[in-house]
Order: structure tokens, then C-alpha cells, then sequence
């Protein structure tokens, strides 16, 4: 069960790299609320018709659900936001520092304990994720505050989906999600982004392609695999999306690595799969968390 899972996130980190390209061309012609908002709404989308047009979500769960729609737009607005004051390699290696943000809010938020192998692994891949973002060159710009709020967000909502994904009907609760983002988005487009609807011709196909693959599929696999799979390993899994990035950057957009920038992609790959030698966690208990260690 825990290989199966770590497999789903594997191929949701594909997924999101891949919309890498999608991403960088829709920033040219889009504002971050409106394609955002766009997109999210072509998740839901996508995902109705899967559960007949009748989302199945508790009552009493339905406040988490709006939370955590909330804290993905929140998340998705800091790092589009941030990227406009800083280097898209500053931005890549803040947001990626969600690998370790996700276990020190396990052990500070939740009282939970993270294995030390799972600490040398989130280290090994931070080192990684930098060598790969930057080059080695790292220079503090002012948006850089922003997207580190947005890693403290994307770890948040890591941690959430974790949780909700063992307590509710997994295409529900996507759907659920990124409708709340999707309303939260278009609402601040409705006030400033207007003014970049004319690029939605050009960028219609990013929409569309972020919207089913990114959010649709990637989302739902997301949760998919965190029914089984501990918050901090899916950190490190899906931090394998900047190496998946890199590569669809390299075939579709002829960018190249530099030897740092491969070295960094190697010791993301080195420590995610070091991860499987790890004996795997207890069983999760009633409450969808390993009993005490991991």
C-alpha cells in the first residue's frame, strides 16, 4: 500500500512539472487571478461528471474543505505574486522549502515525531531543490518574503490534504477545494486582472492544460496518495515536480542545466528514493497518523 502511494505522488510530481511550460506561458498573457481562478474552475470541472454532478461531502466536514480551498488559493497567489519581484530560481527554491516546513509543523504543530532519517532526506532534498533553482547563486530580492509565506501555505496544505483525504470522498473533496479557489480567485480578478482577459486567446490552451492535468488529475492523485502515504514522505516525493520541470523545460522549452543545477536534480532523486529503503511506518491509526513516531 505505501509503495502504491508513493508511486501516485510520483506521478502527480510528474504532472505538475509538466505544467511548468503551460505556467510560465500564461504568466505572459494572464494575470495571476484570473488564470488561477480559470483553471481551478476547469479542475472542478473536469472532476463532476466522475461523481455524477453530486459532490458527496459531510456536512461537519465542509468548514475543512473551505479551508483548505482557501489555503490553496493562498498558496497559488504567493507564489505568482513573489515571482514578480523575484527570480523564478529564488522562487523555486523558497517554495520547495515546503519539504522541510512539512515535518517541523508535524513536530511543533501536532506534537508528532519525524524520524531522523526523514530530517536527512528533507536537508539532503533543500540542497537539491537549491543547486537546481539557482545555480548556486542565491541573492535575496524583496518578493522573496512572499513566496516563503507561500511554502509555509503549500505545507499547510500538504498537511491538510493528509488529513482530509482519510475522512471524506477523495474527487469531492478536489472538487470541493478548488471551486472555494477558483471563487476566491476570480473574485479578486473581477477588481484586478480585467484588464488581461484578451490573453486568454493565446493562453486558452494553458488554461485548459493546467486546468485538467495540474488541477484535475494532479490534485485528486494528490489526495489519492496521501490516504496511505505520511505527510513528510509526500514532501519529498513531490518535490521531485522541480526536477520533472527542469526536464519538460529542457525537451519543450530548450533550457539547459548547468553541472550544479544537474547535481541538484540528483540529490532530490538520491533522497526521495532513499526514502523507500526506510522501513515503512506503523499502521496509521484511527485518527490517519502513524502512532507516535515515523
Amino acid at each position: 500500500m505505501r509503495l502504491k502511494s508513493d508511486l501516485i505522488l510520483l506521478l502527480t510530481a510528474l504532472i505538475w512539472g509538466s505544467s511548468f511550460a503551460a505556467q510560465r506561458v500564461a504568466a505572459e498573457h494572464l494575470g495571476p487571478f484570473l488564470f488561477n481562478g480559470l483553471r481551478f474552475l476547469v479542475g472542478a470541472a473536469v472532476l463532476l461528471p466522475f461523481v455524477h454532478f453530486r459532490p458527496r461531502i459531510e456536512r461537519h466536514r465542509l468548514p475543512w474543505v473551505v479551508l483548505a480551498g482557501s489555503v490553496l488559493f493562498l498558496a497559488s497567489v504567493l507564489q505568482q505574486a513573489g515571482m514578480q519581484y523575484t527570480t523564478a530560481g529564488n522562487a523555486g527554491f523558497i517554495t520547495g522549502l515546503y519539504v522541510v516546513l512539512v515535518p517541523l509543523l508535524l513536530v511543533i504543530g501536532l506534537r508528532q515525531r519525524v524520524a531522523g532519517f526523514t530530517w536527512l532526506a528533507a536537508a539532503v532534498a533543500t540542497l537539491g531543490t537549491l543547486l537546481l533553482s539557482t545555480g548556486g547563486e542565491f541573492k535575496l530580492n524583496p518578493g522573496d518574503a512572499l513566496e516563503l509565506i507561500g511554502a509555509l501555505a503549500w505545507a499547510v496544505h500538504v498537511l491538510l490534504v493528509g488529513w482530509l483525504a482519510r475522512r471524506v470522498d477523495v474527487l469531492s473533496f478536489v472538487i470541493g477545494q478548488s471551486l472555494v479557489s477558483a471563487l476566491l480567485n476570480l473574485i479578486f480578478a473581477g477588481a484586478f486582472d480585467l484588464a488581461t482577459l484578451p490573453g486568454l486567446q493565446p493562453a486558452g490552451w494553458a488554461v485548459l492544460y493546467t486546468g485538467v492535468f495540474s488541477i484535475g488529475a494532479g490534485f485528486a492523485l494528490q489526495a489519492l496518495g496521501q490516504k496511505h502515504a505520511p505527510a513528510s514522505d509526500a514532501a519529498l516525493i513531490l518535490s521531485l515536480e522541480a526536477v520533472f520541470a527542469a526536464l519538460f523545460g529542457f525537451l519543450l522549452l530548450g533550457e539547459r542545466l548547468a553541472p550544479l543545477q544537474l547535481l541538484g536534480c540528483s540529490l532530490i532523486m538520491a533522497a526521495t528514493f532513499a526514502l523507500q529503503l526506510r522501513p515503512a511506518p506503523e499502521a496509521l491509526s484511527a485518527e490517519g497518523v502513524a502512532p507516535n513516531k515515523r
